[in-house]
């Protein structure tokens, strides 16, 4: 399945807990390019260009990481996308060679979030450094300019630190770069009927079984 929303919609969170609840792997785009980066290698040291600017990265660096861990999968396992396809050319190539392995996607799962609630959300997200669990910091926690110099992981302990495209002058850019030029795919896979829609403005755990809600599971009361 595919995870779609714009930046700060919570598709990290979703993933995550999607990934532990249906025992299937969560791909992030960002997590690759930035493990790419860690390790020196030229597409993440040129994927941190366009990232650190908040514009998308080429397709031609983007595909080759994200179908390099795609394939890398047995032809029968499970895999949640997140952060890809951004683009109609990436849902095209993704398409292509799924369907090489003979395996469609099931279904892509939009998180809808007003733009002001997104900017807000994204102002106090930082991310931990070793395991790249997102975590919201409320603004009376942080220091100086923003640093969170005394908070962890409350998964793994890790380091906390905002990335370059959470600060505010590339939150601008990254929303706007989302509706010109990733908002489009969505058609692309309402007329495969692959498409559900549900709002992320809520607890995480309420949005969580929209979401499960969306791939046929059901929803508890009270949400």
């Amino acid at each position: 399945m595919v995870l779609f929303g714009p930046p700060g919609a919570g598709k990290g969170t979703q993933a995550q807990l999607l990934a532990e609840q249906l025992k299937v792997s969560h791909i992030s785009s960002g997590d690759l390019f930035r493990q790419h980066l860690q390790q020196g290698t030229p597409l993440g040291l040129r994927a941190s260009e366009f990232m650190n600017r908040g514009v998308l990265v080429p397709d031609e660096v983007t595909i080759d990481i994200v179908l390099d861990k795609v394939l890398s999968l047995n032809a029968e396992d499970g895999f949640i996308l997140d952060g890809f396809p951004r683009n109609r050319n990436q849902a095209e190539v993704l398409e292509d060679a799924l369907m090489r392995r003979a395996r469609g996607l099931d279904k892509v799962v939009y998180i809808q979030v007003p733009e002001p609630e997104l900017v807000k959300r994204l102002a106090g997200r930082y991310s931990c450094r070793q395991c790249q669990a997102p975590h919201s910091i409320p603004k009376e926690s942080l220091g100086p300019e923003g640093s969170a110099p005394d908070l962890t992981c409350q998964r793994c302990g890790g380091e906390l630190y905002q990335r370059p495209d959470d600060r505010p002058k590339a939150v601008q850019k990254r929303i706007q770069v989302y509706q010109d030029e990733t908002l489009p795919v969505l058609s692309y896979y309402q007329d495969r009927g692959i498409l559900a829609e549900v709002s992320g403005v809520d607890k995480i755990e309420c949005v969580n079984h929209r979401v499960l809600e969306a791939l046929r599971a059901s929803e508890p009361a009270g949400c």
